[in-house]
Parts: C-alpha cells; structure tokens; sequence
C-alpha cells in the first residue's frame, strides 16, 4: 500500500515507526494532486511551500521528541470558508478573489497547533450556497467515482481530495448537510459535530445559527482522532459550548470492537419512501440488518416535523445569509467594480454594480429570498414560522431520543447526480439535503459512513447516524461498528472499489 493510500492513523503509526518522514508523505500527497486534481478539481489553492515547511518542523520536534499531537506530521486540507493567515481564502467567489486573511480561524490555529501541514484550500460552492459544488465561481469540482458526476455540496471539494487520495484528512463545514452528503456521493466519512462543539471563528458565515465545522476523513477513527484536534471550547466565539468534548477515539475504537449491546436504533420513518432511491434504500436496510447482527435493538420512530425541515431551513438560511453577506460591499476588502462610464459614480452605485460582478446566480437567489423574508410585513408570516417549526423540530428529536439511543437514515436521497443535471432547477438541488437539514436546524450531531454501491449506477450511498446534543461519542460508535462490519463484509474499503484516476484528464 502507497503511503497516499493509508489512513491519517495508519500514517501516524509509520511515522512513529520511522518508516517514513512528514516531508515525504506531505510531497507524496502534493505529488497526487499534481497528477490528478487537473481533472478532479478538489483544491483552489494549493501551498506546497507551506505544506514542506511545515512538515521539516515536524520532522525536527519528532527528532526531538516534542511531538504535538498524536496527527502531528499527517498532512491535511482545508475548505476555502475558513480563514488561513497569508493563504487565499475566496469562499468560492469572485467578490473575495485574492482576499488575504490577516489571521487564522480558531480551527485552522488549532490544526497548526496540533503539528498538521495545509495543503491547500478546497473548492466549494460559493459561501457555501449549494448541494453539488457547481456554484463555485472558479469552476465545478468532479467527483473520483466518476468525473461527469457532482461531489456533493458546498464541500466538494473536501470531499473529492479525500476520495481521491490528494489529502488523508480535510476540513468542511456543514449548514445542511454539506459534510454529510459530499461524504454520502464520495464513500467518505463526514460529521458535523453538535453545534458549539467546533469553533465557528474564522469560519466566514454562511448562517451563524447553522453552520458547524467538521472532519471529512476515510475512516470512522480518522473522524475522531481529527475532531479531538478541532474541537473544545474557544472564548473567541460566543456559540462555542463551554464542556468538554467527550472521548472520541476511545468511542470509535470501542465500537470498532463490532458490540452494540443495549444501543438502541431508531430508524426515522419520515426520511423514506417515495423519492428514494432504491438502491440507496436497499444498502441503507442491510446496513440497518448488520447493526442488529452487533446486537442493537431498532425501532422505528415518527418526526413528523421533519416534513416541514427543508421549507423552514430555506426561510431561516437565506435570511441569515442575507444579513451576513452586506458586509460585501466594496467599501473595506475583496472585490471592487466601478460602473462602466460613471467616472463619478456615487457609493450606491458602486456597490451595486460590485455585488451584481462578484456574486453568482445561487447568492443572488438566496439575498433576494432572505431580504424578503426579514422585509416589514412579511417577518413574521416567513421567517418567524419558519424558527417556530425549527422549535417543533427540535421536539421532535427530543421525543425520539426518549426512544432511541440514536436516529438513523440514508444521508442523501440518492447517488451523485450529473453534472448540469440540476443546475436550472434550483428545488431538485435542495432535495439532496433532505435527510441531513433536521439536524443544522437542531444542532445536533451527525456523522455519514459509507454503505456501499447502488446497484443501479454503482455509485457510493452514505448511512447517516444521529446523536443527541454533546453525545457526538454515540455516533462514532455506532459508526465504527457499521464501518468494521461493512469492511469485513467488502474486504476491504469501499474507497478500493473506486476506478483508478491516473491519466484522467480535465
């Protein structure tokens, strides 16, 4: 096995061994995405400077023996929503194009205190405002299964360099689901930690209410030993849960173990049915059927709120987005457009006409349908219902966890669709968050593990496990169990299914 192909823990394990050094399996990794990100497009910046030097410094505290952490030395990528001090940072639009942050986020200061060298900056959609990562305005990322096909969204990007062996770890965020389901049409896996469990500074918003950082990773430890890293308290955002994360690792390593014993399933009846696609639906039951071969218990619970998520998720998103993204406005950073023949065109004009130049079609949309829906006369018919169904919601999941230990469901609807295929249907893009909307709006935790191919396009389905609030421990459980029998029952990881790229081109 090629030092790519491992996973961050069994990269760790080589290099306390001495087998290998961080400098060479951080120049392997930027030799891989040399060779085939022309055709995947997963990075939009990539720092093989940075990356070097960093790794050399880990190789010199190892040498010392002053490690930092136990992923000090394993490479890492980081989706261009977060802030990195002298790299790029775009969010994926034109208006922040060539935008130097000053400073780190808090997640990107905690990977550079853990040891971690950055590759690079991920693609994704622009501000995060997508399901399928075309709405970048540097271009569409591909996915690794197959090239004419979405990643998934906003965090494609994450995901593709992940599936694609460009990077072990990588970073994403998640405001409906865009760390779960770019790890559902990948074979990744992808959580999104309780909301307040992973510092949001930094993190240019989306939706403060709803957006939350997380790992994308190959494997359920991988997922843990990186949250461990990311996650805690930070007093620089006023969202941040001030308690302690609980043991992830010790979580996944127990549930690796294959023993579920006295958990309990509860299987969400709501997120099923029409609409689903059956092959998706088909791997989504035997995983459920080797959850109860573990020995858990599985119910079946109602949301029937659940129903409503999407509607109340598209007022609540755009209106926070709306708000967050006037600060765009050609006045302090980023893009600025004068009018074509006002030489003496007036502050009004001129943002006008840089918001028209530096926003895509998806933002656009998503500004006019907030602003309408904070507008005088229509706050409360929209935006106030749409935060009164995200209560009935949360209810829901209250009610359902007196039932169930945690909830499960398949991550998106269905495979990775076309690329274009939606584009011009901005309702059927929305629909492939479906599954994963009642859990931003909740802030819970969530966590997508791969289930195998659909039979009908051989393409990834992902299973989604969901835990009460600060219980982010029972999803690394539940999910290493499936991972470890899913894997026996492959031979291996699903991701060694995945065509080979070598010689793709753009």
């Amino acid at each position: 096995m090629t030092l790519i192909h491992r996973t961050a823990a069994e990269l760790a394990d080589a290099l306390a061994a001495g087998e290998t050094t961080s400098v060479e399996l951080t120049q392997a990794h930027l030799d891989r995405i040399a060779a085939v990100d022309g055709a995947v497009h997963a990075f939009l910046h990539v720092d093989a400077e940075g990356a070097l030097a960093q790794a050399a410094e880990s190789d010199a505290r190892r040498a010392a023996g002053t490690l930092l952490s136990a992923l000090d030395g394993v490479p890492i990528a980081v989706k261009d929503v977060l802030a990195t001090e002298g790299l790029p940072t775009t969010c994926g639009s034109k208006i922040l194009e060539g935008w130097i942050p000053p400073y780190d986020a808090t997640v990107v200061s905690k990977l550079k205190a853990a040891g971690l060298p950055i590759l690079g900056k991920t693609n994704m959609d622009e501000f995060a405002m997508g399901s399928s990562t075309e709405h970048s305005a540097y271009g569409a990322t591909h996915n690794p299964w197959d090239l004419d096909r979405i990643p998934g969204g906003s965090g494609g990007g994450s995901a593709a360099a992940v599936a694609a062996f460009e990077a072990p770890l990588a970073i994403g965020t998640d405001t409906g689901g865009s760390i779960r389901q770019p790890g559902a049409v990948t074979g990744t896996v992808g959580v999104k930690p309780t909301y307040g469990g992973v510092s949001r500074y930094g993190l240019v918003a989306l939706a403060n209410s709803l957006d939350q950082a997380g790992p994308v990773t190959r494997t359920v430890l991988d997922s843990a030993l990186l949250h461990e890293v990311i996650g805690g308290h930070d007093p620089m955002d006023s969202t941040s849960i001030d308690q302690p994360i609980p043991d992830l690792v010790a979580a996944a390593k127990q549930g690796a173990v294959g023993d579920l014993t006295g958990v309990r399933i509860g299987v969400i009846s709501e997120l099923a049915g029409d609409g689903w696609q059956p092959g998706v639906m088909t791997r989504f039951q035997e995983s459920v059927d080797l959850l109860v071969k573990a020995g858990a218990e599985v119910v079946e619970v109602s949301c029937p709120n659940f129903v409503h998520a999407m509607a109340a998720y598209y007022l609540i998103l755009p209106a926070e987005a709306s708000s967050n993204l006037a600060k765009f406005d050609a006045m302090r950073y980023g893009l600025r457009v004068w009018p074509e023949g006002k030489p003496d065109a007036s502050a009004e004009e001129v943002m006008r006409a840089t918001r028209d130049a530096g926003f895509g079609d998806e933002v656009k949309r998503r500004i006019i349908l907030g602003t309408y829906a904070l507008s005088s006369g229509y706050y409360d018919a929209y935006y106030g219902q749409a935060q009164k169904v995200r209560t009935l919601i949360a209810r829901d999941f209250e009610a359902a966890f007196e039932q169930a230990d945690v909830l499960v469901s398949p991550t998106a609807p269905t495979t990775a669709f076309k690329l274009g295929e939606k584009l011009d249907d901005p309702i059927a893009m929305y629909l492939n968050d479906l599954a994963t909307i009642p859990a931003n709006l909740a802030g819970v935790p969530g966590i997508s593990v791969p289930s195998g191919l659909a039979e009908e396009d051989g393409l990834p389905a992902g299973f989604q496990i969901l835990a009460p609030a600060l219980a982010d421990d029972r999803c690394y459980r539940v999910g290493a169990a499936l991972e470890a029998a899913l894997v026996a029952q492959w031979g291996g990881p699903l991701l060694d299914k995945a065509p080979a790229l070598e010689g793709a081109s753009a």
